[in-house]
């Protein structure tokens, strides 16, 4: 993509460089600003006749005080992508008959939801399919969400509501009266009701305070809460984060993991070249998503208000009501990175423009000579018309952000434009991924058939994620495994019997069990990455081809770990859970129902279950635990169901172990097998 050349007269350029006084850091911010200024006061030779692009600047030495934060972007985007929307339960990956007779919460996107009768719209179909398939799995449901005011002529109280829904989905929906005293058996003694609808959320201000006993009487009788409201999982709402503390199981709804992997798409580095339209305003809160985007596509083309911030760190005139104070810095930041990555950036070349003493005057100027009491009100026909060059042998195209940044009574038409370009662009086979309330908008009003493109309504998920921070409404969901395993590149027989200690720790059980146990595979899991990478380079140095350990959540991720083992699953281990050494109540929640089931699920025919603490009350309720979720499949390893064993089974003490044991404290051992 040819960028502008920057021509500057020798002289000029010299007698600047004479009367550098000092090396500071403003100093070339100036002198970077006054060669701009004389470059567009000299009318400055362009490779496109329309948009801008700022590929190069004149001088590198301005650049300087920029390049160790690229690195840093360059750094955050090669990095660990253990974002929290990545690698989430899904309610596609969640064992179907465990959803029969179960009480689950489903917090809706109720913009969505109210689309009326378009059941068969792009993003609300799958809204509507985790409802269904709940239902048709068995499951009593409970429907959480808010509404406000909206455009639709369907009137947002919760009867209106309750009508809506059941006509949409064709299922009996009720309204519940409050959240108290409302239990799983009100709903199972009530046949004839298929959803229950909870009260409007905005109403209550512990919503958005994510009020723990407010979210424990929303949960009241559920036990799995899936969220498939993806607009605010950037929020952190006592419907969305608070309600996970009290379900043994929390995951992502259809909707939710179709936008969740729509996220992952933007940012792969497959096609190019790839180009993001950029529009809306607020540069500093979208510098660090702004920069990220910069580190990932191979040009940026400014739209919105956005732009303006752009031409006024270039030292160009704009309208003082849309400058963003103390945005300068920000703006040149990325104006550097983007050079630094020799990638372009466009704005635009002319504007609509509308007399501010007379608002029926419109008027066509280019964007550098912006006169006195006219306004910018729309995209100008040279730039959408040099847009559509730009895009037109691109292989991927990320449009967020509204374009307009007036009003007009006229009316403004950069959006509709825009969408007849990527319509005529799409016909190319360009991957488009259109972002924000106003984009999906245009393109779904212009499209003339189905819409091709990937679309995802709330603009302020995205920024959220590009902007590499945690989306709080996918971080309390349960997490899966990240990595499909390769069992024969990590064990030598990969079909021996598998023995798993959960929470392995610095791995000493496990590294003397393997060098006894030759006949059987060994794996721990810790959530500790330190002790994980220090047990793997001991198992290197061992040369062991019979022990593995995994840095993981193991109360999420078990099955998602264990159940590709081609081998028979024939023992589990959980020795002295979280040892929180100030809080020694928290040392079990280790084990919840959803690692017991998972496990119960797994564990071969006969195969065992040995858990122990140092702390009596904490294998008391490990064993508890077990036997109330464990299906009435297991009994008790030995002749006395009360009493603790007295010796390790295995003859190999932990590390804790053998600590308590010298010290003259007792271990509480217990031994379960699987009878069926």
């Amino acid at each position: 993509m040819a960028g502008m050349r920057w021509h500057l007269n020798f002289a000029q350029t010299s007698a600047l460089q004479h009367w550098t006084p000092c090396n500071s850091d403003k100093f070339k911010l100036y002198l970077c600003r006054t060669l701009l200024k004389a470059f567009w006061n000299h009318g400055g030779s362009q490779s496109f006749s329309g948009y801008c692009c700022l590929s190069r600047l004149a001088s590198r030495d301005v650049l300087q005080p920029v390049k160790k934060f690229s690195r840093q972007i360059e750094d955050c985007s090669n990095g660990n992508k253990s974002n929290s929307l990545l690698h989430i339960q899904t309610l596609r990956n969640f064992p179907i008959k465990k959803l029969h007779g179960e009480v689950v919460i489903v917090r809706f996107d109720s913009a969505l939801l109210l689309k009326g009768a378009e059941i068969n719209d792009s993003l609300a179909c799958k809204a509507f399919s985790t409802i269904r398939y709940l239902h048709d799995a068995g499951a009593k449901i409970i429907l959480v969400g808010n509404w406000g005011h909206t455009s639709d002529s369907l009137s947002l109280s919760t009867k209106s509501l309750v009508d809506h829904l059941s006509s949409v989905l064709q299922l009996k929906v009720v309204p519940a009266n409050g959240f108290s005293g409302f239990s799983k058996s009100e709903i199972t003694n009530s046949e004839k009701v298929d959803l229950l609808l909870l009260d409007n959320m905005t109403r209550f201000k512990e919503e958005l305070a994510n009020c723990s006993e407010f979210a424990l009487e929303l949960t009241s009788g559920a036990n799995i809460f899936v969220n498939d409201a993806f607009s605010v999982s950037h929020k952190i709402l006592a419907s969305t984060v608070g309600v996970t503390r009290s379900c043994y199981a929390s995951v992502a709804g259809f909707h939710f993991e179709e936008q969740s992997s729509l996220l992952l798409e933007i940012v792969e580095n497959k096609n190019h070249p790839y180009i993001a339209i950029i529009g809306g305003r607020s540069l500093l809160e979208k510098a660090s998503a702004l920069n990220y985007l910069a580190s990932k596509c191979d040009g940026l083309i400014f739209v919105g208000v956005l732009a303006f911030q752009i031409m006024h760190a270039l030292g160009l005139h704009v309208p003082s009501c849309f400058l963003e104070h103390n945005a300068v810095g920000e703006a040149l930041k990325l104006i550097h990175l983007a050079q630094d990555r020799n990638i372009p950036i466009y704005f635009p070349n002319d504007f609509w423009y509308v007399k501010d003493c007379n608002p029926e005057l419109l008027e066509v100027f280019p964007s550098n000579a912006i006169l006195p009491g006219w306004t910018p009100v729309d995209l100008g026909p040279l730039s959408l018309k040099d847009i559509a060059c730009l895009l037109l042998k691109c292989k991927k195209i990320l449009w967020i952000g509204p374009v307009n940044f007036g009003s007009s009574k006229h009316g403004v038409h950069g959006p509709s434009e825009l969408a007849s370009i990527l319509e005529r662009v799409n016909k190319s086979g360009c991957d488009i991924f259109v972002v924000g309330n106003a984009a999906c908008k245009a393109v779904t009003q212009k499209a003339s058939s189905c819409i091709p493109y990937k679309m995802l309504e709330s603009a302020s998920v995205v920024w959220e994620f590009l902007a590499r921070r945690s989306l709080p409404g996918a971080a309390a969901l349960d997490r899966a495994y990240p990595f499909n395993l390769d069992w024969n590149t990590i064990f030598a027989c990969p079909k021996r019997p598998l023995i798993v200690d959960i929470g392995s720790g610095n791995g000493l059980f496990i590294l003397k069990m393997g060098r006894t146990w030759r006949d059987s595979n060994f794996l721990g899991l810790e959530i500790n990455r330190k002790l994980v990478k220090r047990c793997l380079n001991n198992v290197l140095e061992s040369g062991a081809r019979n022990m593995h350990f995994i840095s993981t959540n193991a109360t999420s991720t078990f099955h998602s770990v264990v159940s590709s083992y081609p081998g028979d699953l024939a023992i589990v281990s959980i020795q002295c859970p979280n040892p929180d050494f100030n809080k020694e109540e928290y040392r079990w929640r280790m084990v919840q129902r959803s690692l017991v089931e998972a496990i119960i699920d797994l564990l071969a025919v006969n195969g065992k279950i040995f858990l122990q603490s140092d702390i009596e009350t904490v294998a008391a309720k490990m064993k508890d635990q077990f036997l109330q979720y464990g299906k009435d499949k297991l009994a008790f390893e030995g002749d006395d169901d009360n009493e603790w064993i007295k010796e390790n089974p295995f003859g190999v003490c932990s590390d804790w172990e053998q600590h308590v044991l010298d010290r003259g404290d007792p271990m509480f051992r217990i031994m379960l097998r699987k009878v069926r």
